[in-house]
């Protein structure tokens, strides 16, 4: 039933890259073909200067040429931004949903070598976190420590719809109201309530967009880590497409308490949060699993998947689970100077990310607080992402202790 379903899947995925409405006839070059050789040359020439680059170290051109021209024309975007991005690790994103059975040629030993997997490794989902701490309980004050800033996200896209870098500015547009729906049921419910802030302008032919906030109310929801920042800022997204037609199809839906969250239109067309402060790591963990329940079982929402690689998102590196756990912790000693490079020696053995408490590439808290995360996506289950940051708060709490004395 599994297989069928997934079956389904990938014929609607494809169908949906093949039809006029869903991408814009003008997206996509005529069947007759391109010449490539320009692209594939530039391809060799990037490979030979920056070997870590993943994407065009797998992206031959026996690979490129085996596909029909219309493929073609995909592969070209799924793999763009790692061309025009040398120092990519990683340097490619699937374009929709069935990309990553397409064109398995090329996305699989890509994705095995990233996530450091061999060839028979399949990804197996798992929410029961009740044999996981103390009957599914994981609280830090056993480690010593008061309440924490907290958080747990996932990715997720749906089966319907083009990933962010194939969507034409109007398929965002209804993305959007179609999450309208989900977000109304949402509301009505009194254990989320809420409200949707959006960024879109309008939703064309004169249809107002009743949930468009000021720009004064978006700087404000960014300051405040609940809306996500301009995506046409970054070269790699750009390159991928996937900040296209900004701010369009962009915005949140912010739950009544502010503790459960869905971006839509980013990186991938949903990321869904639970964060809080807290001493339970279980309670955001378990609030996110029965919130994705309830969204997916919602009439329209359906999650698109891959029997392989579990949770289908933009980034390969986020496949699996697409989850991102996350807590943000106090260690003076191991920051002393500024810096978190005794941290980062702890806390990579440990499988573990330490970022700025802004995220990626943001600088560590004046007090040393830091955002530690398990850098596992895939192949891991995600009872064991949430064991694996609470096991690795302890150790990294010890070596904070030690580095005192």
């Amino acid at each position: 039933q599994k297989q069928q379903k997934q079956q389904q899947q990938q014929q609607r995925t494809m169908g949906c890259v093949l039809t006029k409405d869903n991408v814009g006839g003008n997206q996509l070059a005529a069947s007759t073909g391109k010449d490539w050789s320009e692209f594939l040359d530039k391809v060799e020439a990037v490979r030979k200067d920056h070997p870590d680059n993943r994407c065009v170290k797998y992206l031959t051109r026996e690979i490129f040429n085996s596909y029909t021209p219309k493929q073609q024309e995909v592969l070209y975007r799924c793999t763009k931004t790692g061309v025009e991005n040398p120092d990519s690790g990683l340097g490619a994103y699937a374009m929709q949903p069935g990309d990553y059975e397409t064109f398995a040629k090329f996305f699989e030993p890509l994705i095995r070598d990233y996530h450091n997997a061999d060839k028979n490794s399949k990804h197996v989902t798992d929410w029961d976190a009740s044999d996981v701490g103390d009957n599914g309980v994981l609280d830090v004050t056993k480690l010593g420590l008061d309440e924490l800033s907290m958080r747990v996200r996932v990715g997720r896209n749906l089966t319907s719809f083009n990933l962010p870098g194939m969507m034409t500015k109007e398929e965002r547009i209804k993305f959007e109201k179609t999450m309208l729906k989900a977000f109304d049921k949402l509301i009505a419910m009194p254990e989320y309530g809420g409200k949707v802030y959006s960024l879109t302008p309008n939703f064309g032919e004169g249809e107002e967009n009743p949930n468009l906030i000021s720009e004064e109310k978006y700087q404000e929801l960014v300051d405040a880590h609940i809306m996500f920042k301009d995506m046409d800022a970054d070269p790699y997204l750009k390159s991928a497409g996937i900040s296209a037609d900004w701010p369009y199809g962009r915005g949140c839906y912010v739950s009544e308490d502010g503790q459960f969250i869905i971006w839509f239109g980013e990186e991938d067309q949903l990321r869904i949060m639970c964060m809080k402060k807290g001493t339970k790591l279980n309670e955001v963990f378990d609030r996110l699993n029965e919130g994705l329940k309830t969204v997916e079982s919602i009439d329209g929402i359906e999650f698109a998947t891959n029997e392989d690689y579990g949770y289908v998102t933009s980034c390969p590196s986020n496949l699996g689970t697409g989850m991102r756990a996350s807590v943000h912790i106090k260690i003076p000693n191991l920051t002393k100077g500024g810096t978190d490079e005794k941290a980062k020696e702890i806390c990579g053995p440990l499988g573990l990310s330490v970022r700025g408490t802004g995220g990626e590439h943001t600088p560590i808290g004046e007090d040393g607080t830091v955002d530690i995360s398990p850098r596992a996506r895939l192949f891991i289950q995600e009872k064991e992402i949430i064991a694996f940051l609470y096991s690795g708060i302890e150790k990294l709490m010890e070596a904070e202790k030690a580095s005192a004395e």
